[in-house]
């Protein structure tokens, strides 16, 4: 693909300042979201549109969330440290394979990041690009991974995401490059999807403490899911971020959902 620069001569005519070529996969992020103009579309290393500018207002808001989430990431790492500990041996000695699985995922702006968890799948059975969604009873699943699933605990080591800057505390979830739902590229089902991009996803979120967490059922979870996100970005503060956080542990202890 060619991206020319250009510079206005006049009213009809333009000249071609400078071409350079970007190299990615259309299977990566799929017709729709090439021709989705309310999307970002990027590559591992180039973005090629700019991301959706926060509004003013919030500004300083989005400020003081990054700094909360630092600091109680920070936080966390060390309290939780026994425990992360205890889940990496777990994961060790139980299976072979490496204790962490990275996954390339949608980040703020649409710039994919790696994302990181503990392992919870056999080695031979994972699905790399992680467009299969595991279902109930899921074979690929080891019996230390079904535990640390249910509790969420394979999802700590996103703490570290957090501090590089990559994920918040809150936000949208992160998804997959190519994700499906009920066998439909999400950006086809909800034409509206790229928009939650426009923030760094978190580890925890709205649409999770309503209940749309786990394997989507139909469509309208797959719309519930978008739209809880997106009613997150226009509703968003510390302050609901903090109200969030609280809710998601009865959400992960025993199942329980603000809707």
């Amino acid at each position: 693909m060619n991206i020319q620069t250009t510079e206005r001569k006049d009213g009809t005519t333009y000249r071609v300042l400078s071409v350079k070529q970007v190299t990615f996969t259309v299977s990566e992020f799929g017709m729709a979201a090439m021709l989705n103009i309310g999307g970002d579309i990027s590559s591992t290393t180039v973005l090629l549109r700019q991301p959706l500018a926060q509004h003013k207002s919030k500004a300083v808001g989005f400020a003081l969330k990054r700094g909360f989430d630092v600091f109680v990431a920070a936080v966390l790492l060390v309290l939780l440290s026994p425990v992360m500990l205890a889940v990496a041996a777990a994961v060790k000695l139980t299976s072979r394979g490496p204790v962490f699985f990275g996954q390339r995922r949608w980040g703020r702006g649409n710039a994919p990041f790696r994302l990181y968890k503990f392992r919870s799948m056999y080695v031979e059975l994972e699905d790399k690009s992680g467009i299969a969604h595991t279902v109930q009873n899921d074979p690929r699943v080891t019996a230390v991974g079904r535990f640390i699933r249910k509790f969420s605990l394979d999802e700590l080591p996103q703490l570290i995401n957090v501090l590089k800057g990559d994920m918040s505390l809150v936000g949208p979830r992160a998804h997959v490059l190519g994700m499906h739902a009920v066998g439909v590229r999400y950006e086809d089902l909800v034409p509206e999807y790229f928009a939650r991009h426009i923030v760094r996803p978190g580890m925890t979120g709205l649409a999770q403490i309503r209940g749309y967490r786990g394997e989507v059922a139909d469509e309208s979870h797959a719309r519930g899911r978008v739209s809880c996100d997106l009613e997150y970005i226009r509703t968003f503060s510390v302050w609901q971020d903090i109200k969030i956080m609280f809710l998601t542990i009865p959400v992960v202890l025993f199942n329980y959902t603000t809707r």
